[in-house]
Formats: C-alpha cells, sequence, structure tokens
C-alpha cells in the first residue's frame, strides 16, 4: 500500500469516528432535554413534600416511580391535574396504583425435605 492510500483510510476513519461522536452527542442532549422538561413538568405539578415523596419511591423502587412519574406527566399534558397535587393526593395516587397492580405473595414450605434433614440424629 502506497503512503497515499493509508492516509485516505485515516481521514476516513477519523472522519467515521467524528461523525459517532456527534452523533452520540446529539443522543446525549436530547436525552437531557427530555429530562429538564419532566423535572419541569413535575416541579409545576407537585408541590415540595409531595415531589420529595416521588424522589423517594424513585430511589426505593425505580420502576414503580417512573411509572408514577409518566402517569403524572401524562395527566398534566391531558389537564387532569387542576393545580399543585398535594402529598395527600399523591399518597391517594399511589394507593389507587398500588390496588391495580396488587400482587399476592405465596410462600411454600416443603415438609418431606424438612422431615428428612433432621439434627436430632
Amino acid at each position: 500500500m502506497s503512503e497515499d492510500d493509508l492516509s485516505a483510510i485515516r481521514a476516513k476513519r477519523m472522519a467515521e469516528l467524528k461523525s459517532k461522536n456527534v452523533t452520540n452527542d446529539e443522543k446525549r442532549d436530547t436525552r437531557e432535554q427530555q429530562e429538564m422538561l419532566k423535572n419541569t413538568i413535575l416541579t409545576q405539578v407537585l408541590a415540595q413534600d409531595a415531589l420529595a415523596r416521588l424522589n423517594n419511591l424513585l430511589v426505593a423502587k425505580p420502576d414503580k416511580g417512573k411509572m408514577v412519574e409518566s402517569m403524572i406527566i401524562q395527566m398534566a399534558r391531558t389537564g387532569q391535574i387542576a393545580g399543585k397535587l398535594s402529598d395527600d393526593e399523591l399518597k391517594k395516587l399511589l394507593d389507587q396504583i398500588s390496588e391495580r397492580s396488587n400482587k399476592t405473595t405465596t410462600v411454600k414450605f416443603d415438609r418431606r425435605r424438612a422431615a428428612i434433614d433432621s439434627d436430632s440424629d
């Protein structure tokens, strides 16, 4: 390969890397803008204590917290929320969500294994 071929390959490769960096930057900027928009809507719709409760929920149960966040944002966009949601109203909303997604847990105990593994011998 000649020197010209190598420089052409290098230039092509550098252009590809720069375009990848640009697209990654654009994606990151888009995500940041969406995050800022979401936070703006939540601060306009929720009172301080309700926002603190939602943040605690996001830390404790991220999946449920994201679901509640998206539900509140959707309610705000459709006009179902008239003013700022207080902490008590957020609690009621969380109770309604909990009732809908009520999962029962069961514990099965295998007595046969417990009877076989006896320490009294």
